[in-house]
C-alpha cells in the first residue's frame, strides 16, 4: 500500500502500545509498514510531528465521541449531565488504544488541537454551570486527570498474584473497609459514581469566593504548555 500520513500515524500508534514513548522511532515505525525509514520523511517531517499526530489523532477521535455522547442528551439536560457524557465518552474512546492515558495525558503538551478541543468544550460547560473563572480550569483539569488515572489502571497489566483461602480470609480481618470498598462496585459505576461525586464538589466552588493569589495560572498544566 502507498505510504501516507494517516498509515504512519497509525503505525506510530501499534509502536507506541507495544514500546511506548521511548519505543516510537521513525525506523521502527518504518519496519512495521515494511518500508525505508527515509520515505517516511516525505510525509512526516520527524519524530516530534509524528508523536503530536499520535496525540491528535487519539484525542480528535474522543472529541468526537463526546460530540455523539452530548447529542444524545435531553435537550435541557444538567451541566452535570454534560460533564458525565464527556467523562464518559472520553474514558471509553482511550481505553481503546493501549496506552491511550499516556498518550492523552500528555497530548497537550504536544499541543494537539483535538486534546485543547476536549479540554476548551469542558470549561465552557463549567462556564455555563456558573463555575468561577479563577477555579474552573483547576475543575476541569481534575476532571482529566481523574479519567486518564482511571483509565491507566484499567490498562495496567501486573502479575497476578498467588492468594491462598488463608491469605483471603487474612486480607478480609486485617482490612474489611478496603476489601468491602473494592468489591461494592463494577468498574463502570465505580468511575461513573466517582465523576458525580467530584461534580459535587465542583458545585460548591458555584458563587464561592476566590481564594486562588493574583497571578496563579487557572489552568497551569495547558498554560504551560501553550505559552
Amino acid at each position: 500500500m502507498k505510504l501516507s500520513a494517516d498509515r504512519i500515524v497509525e503505525a506510530g500508534l501499534a509502536v507506541f502500545a507495544e514500546a511506548g514513548y521511548h519505543g516510537v522511532s521513525m525506523r521502527r515505525v518504518a519496519e512495521r509498514l515494511n518500508a525505508q525509514a527515509g520515505s517516511l520523511y516525505y510525509h512526516v517531517p520527524n519524530k516530534g510531528a509524528l508523536l503530536q499526530l499520535m496525540a491528535d489523532r487519539m484525542a480528535r477521535q474522543a472529541y468526537d465521541a463526546g460530540t455523539a455522547a452530548l447529542a444524545d442528551l435531553p435537550e435541557r439536560a444538567s451541566w452535570q449531565a454534560q460533564v458525565e457524557a464527556q467523562a464518559t465518552s472520553l474514558r471509553r474512546s482511550i481505553r481503546q488504544h493501549p496506552g491511550g492515558a499516556v498518550m492523552l495525558a500528555d497530548s497537550p503538551k504536544l499541543l494537539s488541537v483535538g486534546a485543547l478541543s476536549l479540554m476548551e468544550r469542558l470549561l465552557r460547560t463549567l462556564s455555563t454551570a456558573g463555575v468561577p473563572e479563577h477555579h474552573r480550569g483547576i475543575a476541569a483539569d481534575t476532571l482529566f486527570s481523574h479519567i486518564t488515572g482511571f483509565v491507566l489502571q484499567e490498562q495496567g497489566d501486573p502479575p497476578a498474584p498467588h492468594v491462598t483461602a488463608q491469605d483471603t480470609a487474612d486480607l478480609h480481618e486485617r482490612f474489611p473497609m478496603t476489601v468491602a470498598v473494592a468489591s461494592s462496585h463494577t468498574e463502570d459505576e465505580q468511575f461513573i459514581l466517582s465523576v458525580r461525586l467530584i461534580c459535587t464538589g465542583i458545585e460548591q466552588l458555584i458563587g464561592a469566593p476566590s481564594n486562588t493569589p493574583a497571578g496563579d495560572s487557572p489552568c497551569p498544566k495547558l498554560s504551560s504548555s501553550v505559552k
